[in-house]
């Protein structure tokens, strides 16, 4: 292969980006560098396209240019690293090209720096390209380049930046909480760092900064707010990440109202920045009114709820008594295939439904209740309407939101099957929610016990705190979810500050006061030296980047992922560490 010459930047500066130019910069004379995006040789006239993060800009190499300068273009490959010099021009009307901000004028190349070589890329760095994913993170560092990545990440930047505007403007600090911390004995697995100083003791990557960020409210610094980076060593989760980002704060003396009015604009000047408006404030759910109306936490709103007639049908058999019977609509679907009905059966009846298919059927024997359900559900004619009600074993503290989890997998499942149909799923159509008062505790059935819902530190709900020890099955918390189309961005809470009110959750727990200060003990002694009423939230900023950007993977919105294994291909990490290192750390390792 021919050795290309190379040239130095020396004091060459850039004018202009690639993206930048326009008709009004005819006759301007430009500096432009970037990337050999695409080439063309129309046999004495080459065409190339450069890029960078701002976009493309045409160069041309014209016939009765420079010979020397049209030889060295002549050498350039894809993706090398080059400087032009020359006049802007404008392109004839029927080369304009409309598809980019730059296409009605082109650069007249005088003089061309060639910076540095490439290597054949990997993969095209075209628009829609289909690469597979093991090549793209392996690569990443040639992935980033591509149009679609720079913009998320560009976006992201945005978006981060925006997301500090708004929030010191409502006058919060950002403060900075450790990485080396103690090890937690709930939630998810620590990532655990071991100690050469202090041989066979740990410190541990934070799952949050929940502790440090309670103990600010403690120091007295009112408002709190850091773009958190958090590890946890979880399972494996196809879209799960060990390191992620969180929008994390936390204020003093607020009312669960106050966090409402603090995230909200947040997330309304967000969505501005990705082009989208939306409205404040968000519609609220109880968890109880959710469930009764989607049958899940997080319900996405564009599809309809299903409704309880469990009373309009009493006494006919058709739900476990003292059960629900659901109905389920979802608009706009037209002929269903009995195969199809039966696989809706099938999967209702795998939960534990009996599922009810035939509408016609239904109004035959029973047509004044199904007349009251058809005006209930808004019914048209097009529309898919099932009916389940409970066909397996009551167990559990609540076997009704057992079952009308089930009708909401369900009906995930029937608008999700028929999504090109009812078109309920609109990746712009951006429908928040908050859902409020989640059960304070939640029934672990291998230990026979009830674990905290969120963390033990959240608060009851006030009309609740008699029912901690006599009802915990009907323990309300300040407890709150920022819900977006079915997904989670966020979770909060109203703390606990009051130790009276401290050890009655404890004591729900079955914790006793040492077995709490053995593990929480920084956190309980803190907040006995004056611990103000605080609460706060953190939101995920890789979930609302995806969402904004139109992803579907949160990988596609972070500069550097991990794979769903946890893996690093293009660093290959984890990885093994000389035996210098472990003897140093005061470690040895065994074979599993």
């Amino acid at each position: 292969m021919e050795q290309v010459p190379l040239d130095f930047l020396g004091e060459l500066r850039r004018t202009h980006h690639c993206g930048e130019l326009r008709a009004a910069d005819a006759g301007k004379r430009a500096i432009v560098m970037g990337w050999v995006h695409r080439r063309r040789d129309l046999g004495g006239v080459l065409f190339l396209h450069l890029r960078d993060r701002e976009g493309v800009t045409q160069i041309v190499f014209r016939a009765d240019g420079d010979p020397a300068v049209h030889a060295k273009a002549d050498m350039l490959g894809p993706e090398y690293v080059i400087a032009v010099e020359g006049l802007v021009d404008l392109r004839s009307k029927d080369t304009i090209n409309p598809a980019i901000p730059t296409g009605g004028v082109e650069i007249v190349c005088e003089k061309l720096h060639i910076l540095n070589t490439s290597k054949t890329p990997p993969f095209p760095m075209d628009e829609n390209v289909d690469v597979k994913e093991d090549a793209r993170l392996k690569y990443r560092y040639v992935d980033l380049r591509r149009p679609q990545m720079q913009r998320n990440i560009i976006l992201r930047s945005k978006i981060t930046f925006e997301i500090r505007k708004v929030l010191i403007d409502q006058g919060f600090l950002e403060i900075e909480t450790p990485f080396l911390g103690r090890s937690t004995p709930e939630g998810a697995r620590d990532y655990l760092v071991p100690s050469r100083v202090f041989p066979g003791q740990f410190y541990a990557l934070p799952q949050s900064p929940q502790i440090f960020k309670q103990l600010l409210m403690v120091s007295g610094f009112d408002k709190y707010f850091q773009i958190a980076r958090c590890f946890r060593d979880e399972d494996l989760r196809a879209d799960r990440q060990p390191e992620f980002t969180q929008i994390d704060l936390e204020m003093s003396f607020p009312q669960q109202e106050q966090i409402f009015e603090v995230i909200e604009p947040l997330v309304v000047a967000a969505c501005k920045v990705a082009g989208y408006a939306v409205s404040a404030p968000f519609p609220r759910l109880t968890y109880d009114q959710a469930m009764r109306a989607y049958g899940i936490d997080k319900p996405d709103l564009r599809i309809p709820q299903f409704h309880c007639v469990e009373d309009l049908f009493a006494g006919e058999g058709l739900t476990a008594d003292g059960m629900p019977l659901v109905v389920i609509r979802i608009p706009n679907v037209g002929a269903v295939s009995r195969k199809e009905r039966d696989d809706l059966k099938a999967y209702g009846q795998e939960k534990g439904l009996r599922v009810f298919d035939d509408m016609k059927r239904l109004e035959r024997d029973f047509p004044a209740q199904m007349a009251k359900v058809r005006e209930l559900v808004s019914a048209q004619e097009d529309d898919l309407l099932l009916m389940a009600g409970w066909g397996g074993e009551l167990k559990g503290q609540r076997p009704d939101y057992t079952m009308l989890a089930a009708c909401g997998q369900l009906r995930l499942q029937a608008a999700q099957r028929y999504a090109d149909k009812h078109k309920a799923f609109d990746a712009k159509d951006f429908r928040f929610l908050w859902v409020l008062d989640f059960p304070m505790f939640e029934w672990d059935e291998e230990e026979s016990r009830w674990n905290a819902a969120h963390h033990p530190f959240t608060s009851v709900l006030d009309t609740d705190i008699d029912k901690l020890e006599s009802d915990p099955a009907h323990c309300y918390a300040k407890s709150y979810d920022l819900v977006l189309n079915g997904t989670e961005l966020g979770s909060g809470s109203i703390r606990i500050h009051r130790q009276d009110i401290q050890s009655k959750v404890f004591a729900a727990l079955g914790l006793s006061q040492e077995e709490a200060r053995k593990k929480f003990n920084h956190l309980l002694e803190g907040l006995e030296y004056g611990a103000p009423p605080h609460g706060g939230i953190a939101l995920g900023l890789d979930r609302l980047v995806m969402i904004l950007a139109g992803e579907t993977s949160i990988r596609d919105v972070i500069p550097f992922p991990k794979t769903a294994k946890a893996t690093d291909v293009m660093c290959e990490a984890p990885s093994e560490v000389p035996d210098k290192s472990l003897r140093e750390l005061g470690l040895s390792l065994r074979k599993q």
